[in-house]
């Protein structure tokens, strides 16, 4: 390749204008020497005396006790060379606000001393959510309850169900408790077990408890949105500041608890349904069939599937044990063929949606183990699976603009292509 390369001659400036560049040039610094100069700053430097930093004391020793079968809380005190007298003020200062004979076997008991072997604190953990906390100031000995110090950590995840939800979740990282939490948010709306399809989409954003930078538990289920067979469900949990209540609502402001939950239990196979005339597995005729039976462990937990009273718990011929629970609006549901009742359960007894009566059996006529579930409405069976039952209250209206900003901004999350991201522990 040749290059070519041009040539050009500088033309000479002309005379005039060289002339009045030089003007320009003088007047500029004429003007400069009339300008008043600036004296530079006199800055006196304050002198810096090195602060001394205390020196932090040294930690706390941690030891761990583990609670032996026979063994109170003074036992382990007297192990550690706790004085009577100390024992006894400890034992006075926690009674107010726990009862130490609810010290439970297998537990622990963490002891803090100073380096020189001096006892300067005891804590007991009494729940998932707070502990017992005994420390020794100024010669004498305070007990307090305290709620656990939990880092909360936001995260949001989606799974596509391919076999069921459990796996879904666990699928994704999490833990098999995860996939119940959803389930009872849209109990009332979805049937986990029967209604469930492959390809069924969740996304769910949520917050877990880490304590000591391990992760502890689940905290609050903030937003959650389920298709099932192409229909979306969004729920979206608020709290009223004055009565601090809170529920799920969709984004109208609807509540997302209705009369009824859609099954008594979680996660169980339907084997046979509400019919007029059903072949009677044991006695061979056909007869009316006013209930659905859910196929399910021995023992596994069955749920009210609304408020009401208890009316009956005991054994009822073909049906076996039994509950039958009155509700509000003239409906009774019954609970057929258990194998126990819940701690609590009896007649007249005040039962919240939900919340655990009994236990799967196989009592009565049956020929596994499973439950019965029949309702009646006015006195007439009807069908569970196919009646419509009312949503409870609504969002209270006053709340409705600050409830559906927060829900636009979950729904921004749940707008966010899947394909990008399936956590977002920095962006919420």
């Amino acid at each position: 390749m040749k290059v070519y390369i041009k040539i050009y001659k500088k033309k000479k400036m002309p005379n005039r204008l060289l002339l009045l560049f030089i003007i320009l040039c003088f007047s500029f610094f004429l003007i400069l020497s009339f300008l008043p100069k600036e004296k530079p700053l006199d800055i006196k430097k304050e002198p810096n005396p090195q602060k001394e930093v205390p020196e932090a004391p040294p930690p706390l020793k941690e030891s761990i006790e583990t609670i032996q079968k026979g063994m109170t809380l003074s036992d382990i005190l007297a192990q550690h060379n706790f004085s009577p007298a100390d024992i006894l003020q400890i034992r006075e200062e926690v009674k107010p606000i726990y009862d130490l004979a609810k010290i439970k076997t297998g537990q622990e008991i963490r002891i803090y001393s100073s380096q020189d072997g001096k006892i300067s604190a005891l804590e007991y953990d009494l729940d998932d959510e707070s502990y017992l906390y005994i420390q020794k100031k100024e010669g004498i000995y305070k007990a307090e309850i305290k709620k656990f110090p939990f880092e909360i950590k936001i995260r949001m995840i989606w799974g596509i169900i391919k076999d069921n939800l459990p796996s879904a979740v666990t699928g994704e990282g999490e833990k098999e408790l995860l996939a119940y939490m959803i389930s009872e948010i849209f109990a009332w709306d979805i049937d986990f077990y029967t209604d469930l399809r492959q390809g069924d989409l969740f996304k769910i954003i949520f917050e877990k408890k880490y304590l000591r930078d391990e992760f502890v538990g689940y905290g609050n289920t903030l937003a959650a949105e389920f298709t099932n067979q192409g229909e979306t469900f969004q729920a979206f949990r608020f709290i009223y500041h004055d009565t601090k209540e809170w529920d799920y609502f969709n984004f109208k402001g609807d509540s997302l608890r209705k009369e009824f939950l859609k099954s008594p239990i979680k996660f169980a196979r339907i084997t046979s349904r509400f019919s007029h005339s059903r072949l009677h597995p044991i006695r061979k005729v056909f007869r009316p069939h006013y209930g659905v039976d859910y196929a399910a462990d021995i023992g596994t937990e069955v749920q009210a599937t609304a408020d009401g009273t208890v009316t009956f718990t005991g054994w009822n011929g073909a049906a076996g044990r039994m509950i039958k629970i009155r509700h509000k609006n003239n409906y009774e549901t019954m609970y057929l063929h258990l194998r126990s009742y819940a701690k609590g359960i009896k007649k007249r007894s005040k039962v919240k949606g939900g919340q655990v009566i009994g236990y799967v059996g196989s009592s009565g006529e049956s020929t596994g183990p499973h439950l019965d579930y029949r309702i009646k409405y006015g006195g007439t069976y009807i069908n569970p699976l196919a009646h419509r039952f009312k949503p409870v209250k609504p969002l209270r209206s006053e709340y409705l603009e600050e409830f559906k900003k927060e829900a636009e901004n979950y729904c921004f999350l749940f707008d966010v292509p899947i394909s990008i991201f399936s956590s977002l522990d920095d962006l919420i």
